[in-house]
């Protein structure tokens, strides 16, 4: 097997999201793959303490920027376009979570977590569009990776409802765009992650870590390489013929209940 399979040597990626978490976990492996890569978030302390971290695997540039408003994702598509006039990769993986009762669950928390779930990813992928047009081509195609999940594929007791709603959402968001973006030589496809380390996930974690671990097939929970490996898999040429998928990483626990 060619070496090459793998490899995003010469390719451009945006990750939102990126200083922590997942997002800090996809942008260390599409580095390690070759690519170079801008990660963006709304905190400036913590964006540019990982970049500082993230420098030490490739080229890394840093942009503070709110997905959650369209000014922001208007501000983000102008400052990638300077760096990156052609865009080879974007993650769309900055999110929100919010958990209230049913009867108290108000429009705020519905909000907040539909505008950067749902709305920031459908904008920008479209203001970047051209971007991704300009990196295109037959035999390789632009990438669009949606972080998703499992909470859009199974129900979690847990009451998180606009949260569950927007990963249903863009899960299914995913395949609208890839049956668009297919024969403009786009491929869009969504990760749904389940348990990983990251502060969205770190109360519940403490609180359930373990009952969590034992509740997947693998008997853990997720770990950095886990979420690198799929999207690199599916940024570089092994992934070139795959669109419209939602992948559930989750160590089988969506998707074996």
């Amino acid at each position: 097997m060619s070496s090459s399979l793998f490899s995003l040597e010469g390719k451009t990626a945006l990750v939102t999201g990126g200083s922590r978490g997942i997002g800090a976990m996809i942008a260390r492996g599409l580095l390690d793959a070759g690519a170079r890569v801008i990660i963006s978030s709304r905190k400036e302390a913590e964006l540019n303490e990982s970049k500082l971290e993230l420098e030490r695997h490739g080229e890394v540039h840093a942009i503070r920027a709110d997905v959650s408003t369209l000014d922001g994702v208007d501000q983000l598509a102008r400052e990638v376009s300077d760096v990156f006039p052609s865009l080879s990769i974007l993650v769309n993986n900055a999110g929100a979570t919010w958990g209230m009762p049913l009867d108290d669950f108000n429009e705020h928390a519905w909000d907040k977590v539909m505008d950067t779930n749902v709305k920031g990813v459908f904008f920008l992928t479209q203001k970047l569009l051209p971007n991704l047009r300009n990196a295109a081509s037959f035999d390789d195609p632009s990438r669009v990776i949606n972080i998703g999940s499992i909470d859009g594929l199974h129900v979690n007791p847990m009451d998180t409802y606009s949260y569950a709603a927007s990963k249903a959402g863009v899960h299914h968001l995913t395949r609208a765009l890839a049956r668009k973006l297919g024969p403009e030589h786009v491929t869009v496809n969504a990760i749904a992650p389940g348990p990983f380390e990251s502060k969205m996930m770190a109360a519940t974690l403490r609180a359930f870590g373990d009952n969590i671990a034992k509740s997947a097939p693998l008997g853990r929970i997720g770990r950095p390489d886990d979420m690198a490996g799929v999207v690199v898999f599916l940024a570089s040429r092994a992934g070139s013929y795959i669109t419209g998928a939602v992948i559930p990483v989750d160590g089988g626990i969506a998707t074996t209940s």
